[in-house]
């Protein structure tokens, strides 16, 4: 039973699973934002400028069956508004810091002068022509 215990937690505490764990609760914390700043700021804008009071509960009936768009445009902005957070502040840093911190790639080839074949970097004769390579 000890073993059982001392298993679960190891794994808890293991850094990917407390790291993931911090990364939902922000993630979730972040879209409730989000959804709030779509809400209470955008969709009252869209509502003045289509000059209705409540662009999120407009809808048509086709049917008997309501289609709510002003709720599907809300959760289009929503994602829309994710996405270019997440691709500006997240995406975008981490590739300029990941491509100063890769070290460049050395050639593992090179040219043969005489028949232009690609040869090894450390090759001394080219293995097609025979030619003495520097």
């Amino acid at each position: 039973m000890n073993n059982l215990f001392q298993g679960f937690k190891n794994f808890i505490t293991r850094g990917n699973s407390v790291d993931l764990a911090v990364g939902v609760v922000i993630g979730a914390a972040f879209n409730t934002m989000i959804q709030a700043i779509v809400k209470d700021f955008i969709t009252p804008l869209i509502g003045v400028l289509i000059r209705t009071k409540d662009f999120a509960n407009n809808s048509f009936d086709v049917a008997g069956s309501k289609f709510m768009y002003g709720d599907l445009i809300n959760a289009i902005l929503s994602f829309f508004l994710i996405a270019v957070v997440v691709y500006f502040f997240v995406i975008l840093p981490m590739n300029a810091v990941m491509s100063k911190v890769r070290k460049p790639r050395l050639p593992s080839t090179k040219v043969c002068p005489e028949c232009l074949s690609e040869i090894p970097i450390s090759a001394r004769r080219c293995s097609y022509c025979t030619q003495l390579v520097k």
